[in-house]
């Protein structure tokens, strides 16, 4: 394609994806090892960026099954399908490497907290799915933006843990996990990770609190399942 078709193409789909609520997150040309569908050339990443799309998702979830997951399935399913695309998930299983995509769509890199941190929306986004074409958008790899973390001299995200569950070398799940069931965590349970929101880079776009409170119940629910 040539390039003037592909911006208007991009263009296009990124505002069909915001339409939807969700965030268009970078994307890339595919290799065989990513062991995609045969027809598969090129693979968009979506996901959430800020509260739009936990905004909708409060909005139109059904009590009796409130999965995140599956909500994101059913209309990521139906966008896919008016785009003519297939689509997979992080939460399948066996599950694709979406933080190693990341790094090819020029989405960003791992920050100290081992959570991938977006030039732009910061440590607040997180893949919900990949959108698969079959058409070849470009060529060429998207540039990767500058690390942010790389310019950060305090790296605040590494002090701000009240138990210090994060030294740039692995999380202490179970300092974290302790701390969010005692009174003394009350403040992390409810408005999210301390060190999550010590992060100065995409601060406007930060979880309000019912998101925040949604994914630290999520993570507290998914750690007792492996007790």
């Amino acid at each position: 394609m040539h390039n003037e078709v592909i911006i208007r193409l991009l263009e296009t789909l990124y505002a069909r994806i915001v339409a939807e609520s969700f965030a268009p997150l970078g994307w890339f040309a595919t290799l065989p090892r990513d062991g995609l569908p045969g027809d598969t050339k090129s693979v968009v990443l979506i996901g959430n960026a800020g509260p739009a799309m936990f905004e909708r998702f409060a909005r139109e979830r059904d009590p009796e099954r409130e999965q995140l997951d599956l909500w994101t399935r059913e209309v990521v399913n139906r966008l896919a399908a008016s785009l003519g695309a297939g689509a997979v998930y992080p939460f399948e299983v066996p599950s694709y490497p979406f933080l190693r995509w990341a790094g090819r769509a020029g989405a960003g890199r791992a920050s100290p907290l081992g959570l991938n941190i977006h030039p732009v929306f910061g440590l607040w986004h997180a893949y919900r799915a990949a959108l698969l074409f079959p058409m070849l958008f470009d060529g060429s790899a998207p540039a990767s933006a500058a690390h942010p973390c790389d310019s950060c001299a305090d790296k605040p995200c590494l002090t701000s843990c009240p138990v210090t569950a994060f030294d740039a070398e692995r999380f202490d799940v179970a300092a974290c996990v302790g701390h969010l069931g005692s009174s003394a965590g009350r403040s992390c349970l409810s408005g999210g990770c301390l060190a999550r929101r010590a992060c100065p880079v995409g601060r406007e776009f930060a979880y309000g609190p019912a998101q925040a409170q949604f994914h630290m119940h999520a993570f507290m629910s998914s750690q007792a399942e492996k007790v």
